[in-house]
């Protein structure tokens, strides 16, 4: 019977899995089959299930998303894009430079997907009313909000999913991963400014064009702009210090948003039908398949071939982590890599006497910067791909692989050297 439950589920999760990488099924949906599937053929229980979906990140990410769609509602998003074409005069290099630190900035602390989903339009805006190709904006941002969201626990879901699972805290990632990332996005504009060296040499400055767009009149409500600034320091001071009051990640980002919500006096129902619902029930169907491999041994028979080629050296284990997670999350969803790679970990430790503490930190920055190496490896990456499509701009997989893939190799280089000084 365990042997046919082994079978049925590697089965299921390989077809799931395949049909996932493929794109030419909805991923939600193909998602939530397999995991369902995995109860009708009984490798797992209900009981199981509830086991295995980590209600953490689900929480997390359902609060920051509620808190974001008040936010924008304010204007916040577009004023801020719209100062910055002013501050920088209509120079367009000193355009992207700006743009680039607002989106790493948001990436940050709200998170690299809805980031660009407020920033990307406006972008197009203010290129199109200076009359230059977006393309050389966009990439740099899809790179920015990537390199950005991997500084945080809350700034990229494979971050989000392996804090919560380990016990990780806000604190722990941005002490441990942000002086790396602020490393890599400096010399990453540096390197985009070579790339694109012809786009802006030739570059006119457009300080008339730039001076006739009203900031102000982006502000659409200025109490909801309060109320909005005042529950996001809350909920990043309460990021900051969840762990010493004894607090889950989800508990504050949850509190910030229904605070929000509360005192925004803006229609519940209207709010939460722009949570992104799918993104939720993908993340509670890999749980749920991934569970299942654990749950039928899978996992602990791959940790140890993984110890066995590495031989419990912890300096080949790390840096083989960094970039196979990099490689593998240039072409694959870094979501459901990390979902499988973070019980895989937890097994190693468990079968060996290793201090296992550096792999986190090696499977963060090689999923979240691997992301930026093509065109499918983040979610950040699709959503502006499809928004240069409907633009009338688009961007084929070979032209971004020219710019993302040197740029994803370059940060993972600087991640192998900063794991090996500070901690190998």
């Amino acid at each position: 019977m365990e042997q046919s439950h082994f079978t049925t589920a590697v089965l299921i999760f390989a077809v799931t899995y395949g049909a996932i990488i493929s794109e030419k099924i909805n991923r939600t949906a193909v998602a939530l089959f397999g995991a369902v599937l995995m109860l009708v053929m009984q490798v797992m229980n209900q009981h199981d299930v509830l086991e295995h979906v980590d209600f953490n990140t689900i929480g997390l990410l359902i609060g920051m998303m509620i808190m974001v769609n008040v936010m924008k509602r304010s204007g916040v998003f577009e004023y801020l894009a719209i100062k910055a074409a002013k501050i920088s005069k209509g120079n367009p290099w000193r355009i992207l430079v700006l743009f680039s630190i607002i989106t790493a900035v948001f990436s940050a602390l709200l998170d690299n997907v809805t980031t660009i989903l407020l920033i990307a339009p406006v972008t197009l805006v203010i290129t199109d009313t200076l009359g230059v190709n977006p393309v050389p904006f966009l990439v740099p941002e899809i790179l920015a909000a990537n390199i950005g969201g991997t500084a945080t626990l809350i700034g990229d879901p494979p971050n989000i999913m392996i804090g919560s699972s380990v016990g990780l805290g806000f604190m722990d990632f941005v002490v441990n991963l942000a002086p790396v990332v602020l490393v890599i996005f400096t010399i990453t504009l540096f390197l985009i400014k070579i790339m694109y060296k012809d786009t802006f040499h030739n570059a006119k400055s457009h300080e008339e064009l730039v001076k006739n767009l009203d900031e102000k009149r982006t502000i659409k409500d200025h109490r909801l702009l309060k109320k909005s600034i005042f529950v996001m320091i809350i909920t990043v001071i309460g990021f900051v210090i969840h762990e010493h009051v004894g607090l889950e990640s989800a508990t504050v980002a949850l509190f910030g948003g229904a605070l929000l919500l509360l005192i925004s006096k803006l229609d519940p129902e209207e709010i939460l039908l722009e949570v992104e619902w799918p993104t939720i029930f993908f993340f509670v169907a890999l749980f749920i398949l991934v569970g299942a491999l654990e749950k039928v041994g899978l996992i602990d028979s791959l940790a140890k071939v993984m110890l066995n080629f590495t031989k419990g050296d912890l300096f080949f284990t790390c840096i083989l982590v960094l970039w196979v997670s990099a490689i593998a999350s240039a072409f694959l969803d870094n979501i459901p890599f990390v979902a499988t790679m973070i019980p895989l970990i937890k097994s190693i430790g468990a079968i060996s006497t290793m201090d296992i503490s550096v792999l986190w930190w090696a499977l963060a920055l090689g999923a979240c910067l691997g992301g930026n190496g093509s065109l499918v490896g983040a979610s950040a990456n699709v959503i502006v791909s499809g928004m240069l499509k409907k633009h009338g701009n688009e961007i084929s997989f070979v032209e971004y692989l020219k710019v993302g893939f040197p740029m994803m190799i370059v940060s993972v280089v600087i991640s192998t050297g900063y794991l090996i000084v500070f901690y190998l």
